[in-house]
């Protein structure tokens, strides 16, 4: 049987094994926007919470609006020019209206890699579009401590910006529940000393910091509180389908139009399935969100609560950034020296978690259940090493092993990789 995956700016053709019982698990097909424009037009006029963006702009002289970095694929082009041509239209000056990338601890995006993520030249050429840096001290300031004591330090120029507005994409998070919106804002613009206490372990290890789950989610009701610190936001909200065409598109407050975007976005993204399998094929999204191994972890976790214990999953990634980060690579190098339950007790009493030593711990997660397979054309013999799992060389012989270990042909493939969270409902 043939199949496809998606895997950096195209597809990985697999020819599996003749024989095989093949289920393929994608979205349901979304409906689509005819004209995102005007619904975006028409979302400023009527939002889900909040005042008309034309009020709001109208009574600002400063506004800071902010996109996800380059590893989200937001439609910038679409959703940034009538979202600054309203501001405009309602009186507010080109010069007082800023663009932050909202990194939280990544790499900044710049030269064409920043004109590629803005996605308009009008919108780079008028407005000044800057990087959010999380360990510049003097580029945040403190907003005090969440009740459960997590230091709030947040970008200025977000903070002091009369009218404050987030854009990004609504999709599972493994972490969070869901990303865009609120998650934008923290960890997006946060400062280190913030994010790494919303990444230890004290959040990261409760069940509820799982995917699509906000409900009795620590880290999202966390994030809560710290919009509540800043006086509030807002935000544009997308959700994409497989071909990432615009299915929704609105604004409003932050809190109550992200749940609004949750609640069209949840219909698609989690598909039932009846049964649990030996054997899992899927992806890491493909482009952007494959660049890094970092990344690929995402696509480990989405597919587990239909992987049966024991079984293997086998993931296909790019990764052709490489590991990540200089930090996540030393948290993958102390995952092999010490060991998943070293690693776990040595991380489990950390008031701050060490800067990106959360996706390792997030890595175990699937380590716990089965067998991890990767295929990748990204990583030198020496990086594959580092990553904890299996280095494998043709996922259709990969996928043709797990069976014949198993004795089982059942197979499930899910192409769109964590974009789509299979649920076990026998």
């Amino acid at each position: 049987m043939d199949i496809s995956l998606n895997y950096g700016k195209a597809q990985l053709a697999v020819a599996l094994p003749d024989g095989l019982d093949v289920t393929i698990i994608r979205r349901p097909a979304m409906p689509l926007l005819g004209d995102p424009v005007a619904a975006l037009e028409a979302a400023f006029a009527k939002p889900d919470g909040g005042a008309p963006l034309a009020r709001l702009a109208g009574a600002a002289t400063t506004a800071c609006i902010l996109i996800c970095d380059i590893t989200r694929p937001v439609p910038n082009g679409v959703i940034l020019p009538p979202l600054l041509r309203a501001m405009l239209a309602a009186g507010m000056d080109a010069a007082n209206i800023s663009l932050l990338v909202a990194t939280g601890l990544h790499r900044p995006n710049e030269g064409a890699e920043l004109a590629e993520l803005v996605g308009d030249r009008w919108v780079m050429d008028t407005f000044p579009v800057e990087n959010h840096f999380a360990r510049d001290d003097a580029a945040h300031v403190a907003l005090g401590r969440t009740r459960s004591g997590t230091v709030v330090k947040l970008d200025k120029r977000f903070v002091k910006a009369d009218l404050r507005i987030a854009t990004g994409l609504v999709e599972p998070h493994f972490m969070a529940g869901w990303s865009g919106g609120r998650k934008v804002i923290a960890p997006g613009v946060a400062h280190a000393e913030t994010i790494t206490t919303l990444h230890s372990a004290r959040f990261m290890e409760r069940p509820e910091c799982a995917n699509c789950f906000l409900d009795g989610n620590p880290l999202h009701e966390e994030i809560l509180e710290i919009i509540t610190m800043i006086g509030g936001a807002h935000a544009v909200n997308v959700v994409i389908d497989e071909e990432r065409r615009i299915s929704l598109a609105n604004f409003g407050e932050v809190v109550a139009s992200h749940l609004k975007a949750v609640d069209h976005a949840r219909a698609y993204a989690e598909v039932a399935v009846a049964e649990r399998f030996p054997t899992v094929v899927t992806s890491a999204a493909g482009y952007p969100l494959d660049k890094t191994y970092y990344q690929t972890v995402k696509g480990m976790i989405g597919p587990l609560d239909i992987l049966a214990p024991g079984g293997t999953l086998v993931i296909a990634s790019a990764c052709s950034e490489g590991m990540g980060s200089p930090d996540y690579v030393a948290a993958q190098r102390r995952l092999i020296e010490r060991g998943p339950e070293q690693f776990l007790r040595d991380i489990e009493s950390k008031s701050h978690a060490a800067i990106d030593e959360w996706q390792t711990e997030m890595l175990l997660k699937p380590l716990r259940v089965g067998r991890v397979g990767l295929y990748t054309d990204g990583l030198s013999a020496e990086e594959h090493a580092l990553t904890g799992v299996d280095a494998i060389d043709s996922v259709a012989e990969a996928v043709a092993d797990a069976v014949a270990v198993a004795g089982d042909r059942r197979v499930a493939v899910i192409p769109e990789g964590p974009y789509v969270v299979p649920r076990y409902r026998p």
